[in-house]
């Protein structure tokens, strides 16, 4: 029994080792993930601003900033992570930062205007807009918020939601989703070595515990008798 005990430790450790060895793999994938990301950002220019204070601004503005994070964690839901937002580091390279930019460029978006041009007088629903420049605000809407077919609103969703917006925010969201893959790595490959090493201390546990016992043999003294 003993035997088979040390022999099933001895395999428990080596199916340890075999985790270990892949959680260090993991791990060594995921910071090569991690360095090309940040370089792809760092070619690329893609940083926050931060105030001197350490805080996110917006054009110069932490209003801007607030008014920001408010549309992605109300509006949208996403749970920052307050420590991927770091001034040291302004580099966007994390689920945080990549999800603040996207946001950026959703805001201005939705709170823009645009100028449309209208070339000839044209009535619609009965409203009668005249020929020339007209201002008009987006308030907030997205793309499928528009009504195409009204001469302004039609025109003004083309301008603001162009396909250079809509291309920034997919890019970002690529970003967002490869920064949360790396951090899901990250966190399978720790997930690895602990399993690994409960493998390891419990094989090496039964091996010790399994260990031949030293059988102390009594030495028998002859008696001596007083003379």
């Amino acid at each position: 029994m003993n035997t088979r005990l040390r022999g099933l430790g001895i395999v428990l450790g080596v199916i340890g080792l075999a985790f270990v060895v892949a959680g260090g793999f993991a791990f060594f994938r995921v910071q090569e993930g991690q360095a090309s990301l940040q370089a792809f950002s760092a070619a690329q220019g893609v940083e926050l601003t931060y105030n001197e204070d350490g805080q996110l601004i917006d054009r110069g503005e932490t209003a801007g900033a607030d008014a920001i994070m408010a549309l992605l964690t109300d509006d949208w839901g996403y749970p920052v992570v307050a420590g991927e937002l770091n001034p040291a580091d302004p580099v966007v390279n994390t689920g945080s930062e990549y999800m603040f930019q996207m946001a950026t460029v959703a805001y201005h978006t939705l709170n823009g205007t645009q100028t449309i041009v209208l070339d000839e007088e044209v009535t619609y629903n009965g409203e009668v807009f005249a020929a020339g420049p007209h201002e008009f605000a987006i308030g907030g809407r997205y793309w499928a918020d528009f009504d195409r077919e009204h001469p302004l609103e039609g025109p003004a969703r083309a301008q603001a939601w162009s396909g250079t917006a809509h291309a920034l925010i997919a890019e970002l969201g690529v970003g967002t989703v490869t920064a949360s893959a790396l951090t899901l790595g990250l966190g399978l490959a720790a997930l690895f070595a602990g399993v690994g090493g409960a493998f390891i201390l419990t094989g090496a546990g039964l091996v010790w515990a399994m260990r031949p016992e030293r059988v102390r043999v009594p030495v028998l003294r002859a008696a001596v008798t007083p003379a």
